[in-house]
């Protein structure tokens, strides 16, 4: 059979070229083999008639079939692309030059920093060489010597002469290079010997040489006269707080903070300039840059207050500071209003002084500043803070009433502050004025007047009558003379805050009694948490003053937020110090609060929680016109309540009534009560919307029994009983359908159906619950009296038997108040 078979070759059909191709197999054999080639077929049009409609109609379609508007789209998304193309190029052209310049600039700023250390190390090597040249200078200078060379300086020299060449000179550019020991480093002159790699900079080690432009520039300034020495390092007093920046660090020793950061690198800690380090960290870091450390405390900004004292000669008498000391509506303020000639009890509601007054008045050639302070039993911490800033007490009693419990709590002040007391015994010109018993119930709080032979002055007054008056004065200015008060009104000032407020006009508003120096106008003070420039100040009569010297009270515009009362006011040289101290006392109270609340223990928590679940609570919001009263209604609201009912203070805060309270008021389900204050027409809208209710007051009695009332109604009603029957049983019946029955005589009171009974057997309770049925005869009945037989049936109860007794009760809910 032959290959073909008869049968044409397999191949390509139709415009195929053949040929042979030699085909090569291993151990040097090969292979004609028959291969065919096809050729590229081209698609030519078919020529056919054009017709311009049908065109127009497509579109122009190209000879492709793609028509002109397609076209035109494919060329305008290449040019975009190709657009968007070069633009992505420079973008990546741009981020690699900046990439190139960022580390060539840190390069630079790596060679730069090597370069001045260099410096500095050839500078100290110069001039130890110069100082051992002149030290042996010196010793030549006293044992002079003949320099004879030595036989190997002989033999060295014709050497090295040879080594030069003959044309060479000493020190000329063929000479070799010297070197400063025989450990082989070249001296700082040489060019530099190649790059500086990141082991050798965290080592700390030689790095590269000087260039030539660095020694150029030695020689420039030494041919200028200027010292070739190094100069000398100016150790620093660093002081070091517990914490502080990289940055901060190297500003207060003057050094580069790229030398502070590899100090860092070099003990094994990667930080950056912003980053904050410990205090150990950091004195490790000043001690090796050669500087010495001083560890301060963040409670030193406190020494930014000075606390100087006062020399002798410096000191001038002041106004003694008087306190209206006393118990409510005994006359205290009626009694100042008489010394002022004014009417301060019409100004305050219900004839009831609500906040700390502080006035002053001329007595002859002398001024006295008054402090009127409330009576009432809520403002107990108020008259604390006046008896601190005051000299003089003025007790005033009643000589109607004599010694009551606020009376008490001011000879307490007073005894605790430890200043001297005059008693002041108003309405003497009442029928029912008895001051002899007044005298004498004084003796038992440890307070003798001069009438029993005691030391403490007693004058008998009457704010009415202006009876008295003079006397008072008389006393007062007595008691302050002997005082001697005295101050130095040439320094800064130093003051209490009495009173402090937010008025909507001004701001915060601080009542200040300045104690010592002087403030003035644009002073800078801190006080508590809070510090401020004084903008404005006006004094008790409410007129513009520029400065107020010592016992001076005055109303002082410029803080940054309200005070407390009782704060203490200290002048400044700075804002910063200003800002810086109240910050600190701002976290320090802050601090506080949590350490406190970090200090509960879980089981506290659980014990605290199992605790007050049964304890109902009434949540209300308080706003005030002023700190003081703020802070007295939080104390008598404190004071509301008992083991089931308690009130809690959700906010208080002093300022108008604002939107935001009423958001925190709807969230809790709580009243908002102003204090002589009002809500903003925002607020109003907002409560008419929510259904939040916002109660009004001006007096602090209305406000507290209020409050009670409403505490009261969350009390769970007592349930009273009330004996009303008692019925023996006779004989026990069983009725298909309800059970025993009972045959009962009722022998005392009545028995009523609707009542509670309990069964006593034995004078023993065994079962209490209500009847099932009360039956005369056969009818059903609502009471049976005494003397009458009945049947009585009980609910879900069946072992009744004869002679036992039943007792009949009714039971009352009596609504409970708090006391």
């Amino acid at each position: 059979m032959s290959d073909s078979d008869g049968r044409k070759p397999l191949g390509l059909s139709g415009g195929a070229r053949s040929g042979q191709v030699k085909q090569s197999f291993a151990r040097g054999r090969t292979k004609n083999v028959v291969v065919e080639t096809k050729r590229k077929r081209v698609m030519a049009p078919k020529p056919t008639a054009s017709n311009p409609a049908r065109d127009n109609a497509a579109g122009g379609k190209s000879a492709g079939g793609t028509t002109d508007a397609e076209m035109q789209r494919r060329l305008k998304a290449l040019q975009l692309a190709k657009a968007r193309e070069a633009e992505e190029a420079e973008k990546r052209e741009a981020a690699a030059r900046e990439a190139q310049e960022a580390r060539e600039r840190r390069r630079s700023e790596l060679e730069a920093k090597e370069r001045e250390e260099k410096e500095r190390e050839e500078l100290a090597r110069a001039r130890a060489e110069e100082d051992a040249r002149r030290k042996r200078e010196a010793e030549e200078a006293k044992n002079p010597r003949p320099a004879e060379p030595t036989a190997k300086q002989d033999a060295g020299a014709p050497q090295r002469q040879r080594n030069l060449g003959p044309d060479a000179k000493p020190g000329g550019r063929d000479a070799p290079r010297r070197r400063d020991d025989d450990s082989g480093k070249p001296r700082g002159g040489e060019r530099r010997g190649g790059k500086l790699t990141v082991n050798q900079a965290l080592r700390g080690g030689e790095g590269r040489t000087r260039s030539l432009a660095s020694m150029r520039r030695k020689q420039q300034r030494q041919r200028g006269g200027g010292s070739s020495g190094p100069q000398e390092k100016v150790v620093r007093t660093v002081q070091l707080p517990e914490a502080i920046t990289v940055g901060e660090l190297a500003s207060r020793m003057s050094e580069r903070a790229a030398d502070v950061v590899k100090t860092l690198m070099q003990n094994g800690i990667m930080a950056t300039q912003t980053q904050t380090i410990d205090a150990d960290t950091a004195e490790l870091v000043i001690e090796e840059m050669g500087h010495k450390v001083q560890r301060v405390s963040a409670s030193d900004v406190e020494q930014a207050i000075e606390v100087e004292e006062d020399r002798a000669e410096d000191l001038e008498s002041r106004a003694p500071v008087i306190t209206i000391m006393g118990h409510v509506d005994h006359g205290k303020t009626s009694l100042l209003d008489a010394i002022r000639k004014t009417r301060v009890v019409a100004g305050e509601a219900g004839g009831i002084t609500q906040h700390i007054g502080a006035y002053q008045v001329k007595q002859g050639d002398a001024t006295l500043t008054f402090l009127d302070t409330p009576g009432h039993a809520a403002f107990t911490s108020m008259r604390a803070r006046g008896a601190q800033v005051t000299d003089i007490v003025v007790l005033v009693v009643a000589a109607d009433d004599a010694v009551m419990p606020q009376t008490i709590e001011a000879i307490n002040h007073a005894k605790a502050a430890e200043v001297p007391m005059i008693v002041a015994i108003n309405k003497v010109d009442l029928p029912a004025a008895d001051p002899d018993k007044v005298r004498s119930d004084l003796l038992r709080y440890e307070v003798i007047v001069e009438k029993l032979s005691g030391e403490v002055q007693d004058v008998e007054v009457s704010a009415a009558t202006g009876q008295g008056l003079d006397e008072l004065l008389e006393a007062i200015a007595l008691q302050a003379e002997v005082l001697e008060l005295k101050a130095n009104p040439n320094r800064a000032a130093i003051g209490a805050v009495v009173e402090a407020q937010l008025d909507v006009g001004r701001g915060p508003v601080a009542t200040v009694l300045v104690q010592n120096g002087t403030l003035k106008q644009g002073d800078i003070f801190v006080v508590g948490e809070q510090w401020g420039k004084v903008r404005a100040m006006e004094n008790d009569q409410g007129k513009r003053v520029k400065e107020a010297g010592p016992s001076v009270p005055v109303e002082v515009l410029g803080l940054n937020g309200t005070p407390e009362a009782g704060d203490v006011l200290n002048v400044v040289k700075t804002e910063g110090e200003a800002r810086e101290i109240a910050e600190f006392r701002e976290q320090q109270s802050k601090d506080k609060r949590a350490a406190l609340g970090a200090a509960t223990t879980l089981d506290q928590l659980l014990a605290k929680a199992k605790a007050d679940e049964n304890v109902s609570e009434l949540p209300i919001l308080v706003k005030a016109d002023v700190q003081g009263s703020a802070e007295a209604i939080a104390q008598a609201m404190e004071k509301i309540g008992n083991d089931e009912v308690r009130v809690r203070m959700l906010h208080s805060g002093v300022g108008a009534i604002t939107e935001s309270d009423i958001g925190l008021a709807e969230a809790s389900g709580a009243p908002v009560i102003g204090f002589n204050v009002r809500a903003n027409a925002p607020a109003r809208a907002a409560a008419n919307q929510k259904g939040v209710e916002i109660r009004y007051y001006s007096v602090i009695y209305d406000l507290v029994d209020d409050v009670k009332a409403a505490a009261s109604g969350l009390l769970s009603a007592e349930v009273r009983e009330n004996f009303i029957g008692y019925a023996n049983i006779k004989e026990v019946f069983r009725v298909t359908g309800v059970g025993n029955v009972a045959g009962c005589l009722v022998t005392e009171g009545v028995a009523r159906r609707s009542a509670g009974v309990r069964l006593l057997r034995d004078d023993t309770v065994i079962h209490e619950g209500t009847l099932k049925t009360l039956k005369r005869f056969k009818d059903e009945v609502k009471e049976v009296q005494s003397g009458q037989e009945c049947g009585m049936a009980f609910e879900n109860y069946e072992d009744i038997r004869p002679g036992d007794v039943i007792e009949i009760f009714e039971r009352e809910e009596v609504e409970r108040t708090l006391a």
